[in-house]
């Protein structure tokens, strides 16, 4: 999983140490899984520097979600993209990330998703897959692979405003599996104590800390992985620190 690209600061230890250890937990029946298989898979141009035609978005050869309904989530906001950093490292799926290849991180859509992405400057588009988690920055969307900004002309620029159009993921469990993932932290200690008041106040859950480019993160994976849970301790989380950045974040 990729990590998160601003900094906070406090000790989680004065923070956290007088709230009330009673909050609730939202505890509801686990999801029911159901597999089905895609069938449609949209004509694969491969993206030159010299292409002219935009008739279709730019795609790589292999499967895609059904694009021809109507999407199921679109967004417009800032897109930006990352690649050598990252380039042959483990992406949230469990591939190995191209820089080349045409994918994107998001923090919520299903692994695997088909999203079509427009460059709203220049109207390009490009499809991709959802390999990996992120951007864990407040103003932006989309982390685009660096292929995929290049098909769509946007590596100069390094942000570029964008439209996201996400289509039905048919094989993926339509409730997801949820976690909150906050930081990035300046030192792994200030990580650790969040990271031990979390175990205490949500026994049950599985908590991590990770060191990545930016810093020291911490995720939390709610005993039901259901949204509902998540959402409480994202809420929490926030509550003595807004500038933590805790993130919703769905693992599947």
């Amino acid at each position: 999983m990729r990590s998160g690209q601003r900094n906070t600061q406090p000790n989680y230890t004065r923070h956290l140490a007088g709230l009330a250890l009673t909050a609730a937990l939202c505890v509801v029946t686990g999801c029911h899984h159901s597999v089905k298989t895609a069938s449609y898979q949209p004509p694969p141009p491969i993206y030159s520097p010299n292409r002219t035609n935009y008739s279709q978005p730019v795609a790589a050869p292999g499967f895609y979600d059904d694009t021809r309904g109507k999407p199921v989530l679109t967004e417009t906001g800032n897109a930006s993209w990352y690649g050598p950093n990252y380039h042959r490292h483990a992406a949230a799926d469990g591939t190995t990330f191209d820089q080349n290849a045409l994918t994107a991180a998001h923090r919520t859509l299903p692994l695997g998703t088909t999203v079509r992405v427009t460059n709203l400057t220049n109207g390009q588009q490009v499809l991709v897959r959802i390999t990996d988690r992120g951007p864990f920055a407040p103003d932006r969307i989309l982390d685009l692979s660096k292929g995929a900004a290049e098909a769509i002309g946007g590596v100069r620029a390094g942000i570029i405003k964008v439209k996201v159009e996400a289509f039905a993921h048919t094989s993926a469990d339509p409730d997801g599996r949820w976690a909150v993932q906050t930081g990035a932290f300046k030192t792994e200690q200030d990580a650790l104590d969040l990271k031990a008041a979390l175990i205490q106040r949500y026994r049950g859950s599985r908590v991590t800390e990770f060191q990545g480019p930016t810093g020291y993160w911490v995720r939390i994976d709610p005993a039901t992985h259901e949204r509902k849970q998540a959402e409480v301790m994202l809420d929490w989380i926030g509550t003595p620190d807004p500038n933590a950045l805790p993130y919703l974040v769905r693992t599947d």
